[in-house]
């Protein structure tokens, strides 16, 4: 008799652990189900505000705008700033180390740096202040020295950010070495044209990003993936 129950008492548990087992698949699935809470790439929004930096310096280093430009060129850095920096931060926490890393000091560097240059500039050709520019030559022999150094993070898989990559690797050298008065100011032209190539670049490739992510297939052929 008692055999029996203990029997009993032994089924019972099985099917409750079955039961329980069961409920706990369940629940799995339906959390497997749930929509996904994590961030959309931002790598779009950071070759946007990229792009715009490079046509303002495209069109400073050209000559295709005056003097009396630098202040506005100086807002569209400082905006770009806001987007990179986000885009950077964002980056890192997908552990995209070298795109978020390189967004990170573009938004210090190229971006709040540039533009509060560029704010500081005007005012000193309106003053008649004395402002010795050579400084910022120093301060981009750095950056295109990291960046060239960081170039092969970028061409493990070609890409078109790749592209992008290399063609700032042009202009970056360029544009440090005039503003140190070591190669001829005539040469900007060179660094402008390079930015306006990679700034074409990014567009394309930002637009074929957001387009092809929201068809969820190829509309906008691009080589390869920009995450790194």
């Amino acid at each position: 008799m008692q055999g029996k129950q203990d029997k009993r008492e032994l089924q019972a548990a099985q099917s409750a652990k079955g039961a329980l087992s069961a409920q706990s698949r369940k629940e799995d699935q339906a959390l497997k189900e749930l929509p996904s809470k994590e961030w959309a790439n931002p790598t779009p929004a950071g070759l946007v505000a990229l792009a715009v930096a490079c046509a303002c310096f495209f069109a400073v280093l050209t000559g295709r705008v005056e003097t009396s430009a630098l202040p506005l060129v100086g807002c569209w850095l400082l905006g770009g700033f806001v987007v990179q920096l986000i885009v950077g931060l964002l980056d890192l926490k997908e552990r995209n180390h070298a795109g978020g890393n390189t967004f990170l000091f573009f938004s210090a560097f190229f971006m709040l740096v540039g533009g509060i240059s560029m704010l500081l500039k005007y005012q000193a050709i309106l003053e008649g202040a004395p402002l010795d520019a050579r400084i910022d030559g120093y301060a981009w022999c750095v950056l295109a020295g990291v960046l060239l150094l960081w170039t092969p993070a970028f061409l493990k898989k070609f890409t078109l950010l790749s592209v992008v990559v290399l063609l700032l690797d042009i202009a970056l050298p360029i544009v440090a070495l005039t503003d140190l008065a070591l190669i001829p100011a005539e040469l900007s032209h060179v660094a402008g044209w390079a930015l306006l190539a990679a700034g074409v670049c990014a567009v394309y490739l930002c637009s074929a990003l957001v387009v092809n992510q929201a068809f969820g297939r190829t509309v906008y052929p691009v080589i390869g993936t920009p995450r790194t």
